[in-house]
């Protein structure tokens, strides 16, 4: 959708996956570190099932938002010898791409012999996909149009190299929080886009041939990245910090055992592994 409303809704997607794989990587990364990487692996193999629906969710409300509002394609690519809102049929190809990676994620969860390093691949796939279409979405737009958008393609294309690194290199906490941080920018980004081509509240609108305006953009998604890497490490060092408060924890409890009586002792232990095996 050429509107607030159509730049707005992916920028939402992205940021909610970016926010999200910004505490599921280290959550897993230290999780491995501190008690070995066969724990909770069947948890976290749920948790990219859940990724997969949310992916699958996430494009089929995408595009049906982006061919049934009232001024959409309904359907239709050609009518009357004319092609129909193609604009809307590129966001709902990019959409499409997404919901076959969400499929992808899901059936790693089952046991398919799904080749490993696939559901990255297909990731990394709908990823390059968004960038080719966005690359040939502003040709002959005004300047800032095509400006503001080709910076879009930086945090694309780059989101798409660093995915496919993953299939060779899968757990790879540098490249993982690489991968988180341009999604959040790829948010934030989708939503400073709507606010410049299409204001709010009756604010002025933008010059779209002004190049201090071009200029003042760049350093824009400069900052928006510097947030994004900010958000990024507060996120890091909160899982540390709770998970290591979990590891205290986990050790005063032993200690507090080995005081007891070797009866209770026992049944102390016991209930401390069942917890154990229900994280």
């Amino acid at each position: 959708m050429a509107n607030f409303k159509g730049h707005a809704l992916p920028g939402s997607f992205f940021l909610v996956f970016g926010l999200w794989w910004s505490v599921k990587y280290p959550l897993k990364y230290f999780n491995n570190r501190m008690k070995g990487k066969c724990r909770n692996n069947m948890a976290y193999r749920r948790l990219e099932l859940i990724e997969g629906v949310m992916k699958v969710v996430f494009t089929f409300i995408g595009i049906l938002a982006e061919q049934f509002v009232p001024d959409g394609p309904h359907m239709h690519l050609v009518q009357d010898h004319s092609w129909v809102k193609l604009m809307n049929w590129q966001h709902s190809t990019m959409y499409f791409f997404y919901g076959l990676s969400g499929i992808i994620d899901i059936l790693t969860y089952f046991p398919l012999n799904v080749p490993q390093g696939l559901d990255r691949l297909s990731l990394a796939l709908a990823v390059f996909i968004e960038g080719l279409l966005f690359y040939f979405h502003v040709q002959n737009r005004p300047p800032l149009d095509q400006h503001i958008h080709s910076l879009l393609l930086i945090a694309v294309f780059g989101g798409s190299i660093s995915i496919m690194i993953e299939v060779f290199l899968k757990d790879h906490i540098v490249l993982e929080m690489f991968r988180s941080s341009l999604a959040i920018l790829q948010g934030s980004w989708f939503w400073q886009i709507a606010f410049v081509l299409y204001p709010l509240g009756g604010a002025p609108e933008w010059d779209q041939t002004d190049h201090e305006n071009i200029m003042f953009i760049t350093m824009c998604f400069c900052w928006h990245y510097a947030v994004s890497l900010i958000i990024i490490a507060i996120n890091y060092m909160l899982v540390y910090w709770c998970m290591r408060r979990n590891k205290d924890l986990a050790a005063d409890v032993t200690i507090g055992i080995r005081k007891l009586n070797p009866n209770k002792r026992e049944e102390a232990q016991a209930a401390l592994l069942a917890a154990s095996d229900e994280e």
